[in-house]
């Protein structure tokens, strides 16, 4: 087959090729690997496909390769090898057929194709190629250059957190391990995932043969699960014994029937890894989608809390990123306007890194100096969108049902046992705290209570943060909770 083919014909053929195998594995499995492949062109007895990621290429080449080979020999028998390559900005490179005579440059010779010839049975393709770029620990997961250790602005919210992860590096680095697993979480952008990287960065910097493994838990859910069904125990354990550091970031991404059969391996790599850090939004035991062993396991080790950032440390941070702005464009941030923006944008770090892009870009847009003036035009939605997030009863109800293990309706009921009377006092001191609702309407929507006993949880709510620092700062957690 050349390429005096007619495009149109390899469309078709291509048509023909997607729908077998969409019929052979099942539109889940379709979707996850088949759907975004693209027929490029097709040299002789060479089909070449393209793929968006760099994962999806290495993956489609050592898992399905003689299945879409199969696919195409059933029109096409002269068909006798699929290559994949990446996909950038809509176009494929390297390509197979050269536009002109001159023979190929070495950058753009092609990638060692995959032939149907049988393979031997591959290990989990997880494990960091240590021929790969600087800071790519994982093809299709790769660690940001931008997150290391060095521009993590540190502060009272993270301190303990920056602590342990510097110290989980070295550890790994000198064949150790301090705490494992360690287990990091808060509340969106407050540094979770630039941690994950930082450590991921060290250890490589420290010693690039280490085995580094980066992901996020759905990407884990759905590549890695699939790849260890493929895989003997034998070669799985194997595997196991060569990962020097696993990092798994967004775990309460993990949802559906897939959670359980996660909740098996994690047990297993938990055992196998040398070092294991894991990420989320909450607390182990409030990861309900996954098996009460597999939270006690994650609840042993060390759990470490991020809280909310204080002025200071949204502060340090504007002021860092403006230094940065500063050497990289020469413009100045007056200190009133970092002040002002710490003070305004009181959400997340990721806002706080936002605003000070966004007043770099009006500056070099419009030619306007950095001015608070400038600040309150540029910044106003982020403002806005903080001072427009209303919090309803039932988002009280919710939260602290799940905070405390304490179903709803019982909240709402009669009940008066100390396990149901103190969520209950709680959340309605955050009803008159965070909504605009009177006393009676809220006395109405705790199951119909008169307006005296939300006065008297209110008062008793109050002097127990007098009185218990833990309780007051339990309660100005849920408070961020409900306002995020």
């Amino acid at each position: 087959m050349t390429t005096s083919d007619t495009s149109e014909g390899q469309r078709e053929l291509w048509n023909r090729v997607r729908a077998r195998l969409k019929t052979g594995v099942g539109e889940d499995v379709f979707t996850s690997w088949f759907a975004r492949l693209e027929l490029e062109e097709m040299v002789e007895d060479v089909v070449h496909l393209s793929a968006p990621t760099r994962f999806l290429c290495s993956w489609v080449q050592s898992n399905y390769a003689d299945r879409i080979l199969e696919a195409f020999r059933q029109d096409a028998e002269e068909v006798a090898r699929i290559q994949v390559t990446l996909r950038v900005n809509g176009q494929a490179r390297p390509r197979l057929a050269q536009p002109h005579a001159e023979p190929a440059s070495p950058s753009e010779a092609a990638a060692p194709s995959v032939t149907a010839a049988p393979a031997p049975m591959h290990q989990p393709r997880l494990v960091r190629d240590n021929s790969a770029a600087k800071g790519d620990a994982l093809a299709g997961s790769a660690i940001d250059p931008r997150m290391t250790f060095d521009s993590f602005v540190g502060g009272s919210a993270n301190e303990m957190a920056l602590g342990v992860a510097k110290q989980i590096a070295q550890a790994v680095t000198n064949n150790t391990v301090s705490f494992n697993p360690v287990y990091i979480h808060s509340t969106v952008g407050l540094g979770k995932s630039h941690l994950l990287n930082a450590i991921a960065h060290q250890v490589q910097q420290a010693d690039p043969t280490k085995n580094i493994v980066y992901l996020t838990a759905d990407h884990f859910m759905y590549h890695f699960i699939a790849a260890v069904q493929r895989q003997s125990a034998l070669g799985f354990k194997d595997w196991l014994r060569r990962v020097d550091l696993l990092l798994i970031d967004d775990m309460q991404f993990l949802q559906g029937k897939s959670a359980t059969e996660f909740g098996h391996t994690l047990g297993t790599l938990l055992t196998g890894a040398k070092q294991v850090v894991v990420a989320g939004d909450a607390p182990p035991r409030d990861l309900e989608m996954l098996d009460e062993r597999i939270r006690s396991r994650l609840s042993g080790g060390l759990v470490v809390p991020i809280s909310g950032f204080d002025l200071d440390l949204r502060k340090a941070i504007v002021q860092r990123r403006a230094e940065q702005s500063a050497a990289r464009y020469g413009m100045h941030f007056p200190a009133p306007v970092i002040d002002y923006v710490a003070r305004a944008v009181v959400s997340h770090g990721r806002d706080l890194d936002g605003a000070v892009n966004r007043l770099v870009a009006a500056n070099q847009l419009t030619g306007e100096l950095i001015t608070v003036p400038l600040a309150e035009k540029t910044l106003g939605d982020l403002i806005r969108s903080r001072e427009a997030r209303r919090v309803r009863i039932e988002d009280i109800l919710k939260i602290v049902s799940r905070h405390y293990k304490v179903p709803r309706n019982e909240l709402l009921s009669a009940r008066r046992s100390r396990d149901v009377v103190r969520p209950r006092q709680i959340a309605m001191f955050l009803a008159k705290a965070l909504t605009s609702r009177s006393l009676p309407e809220i006395g109405r929507r705790f199951g119909g209570r008169d307006h005296t006993t939300v006065l008297h949880s209110v008062r008793k709510v109050e002097q127990m943060i007098k009185d218990d620092v833990e309780l007051a700062q339990e309660i100005e957690l849920l408070k961020r909770m409900l306002e995020e």
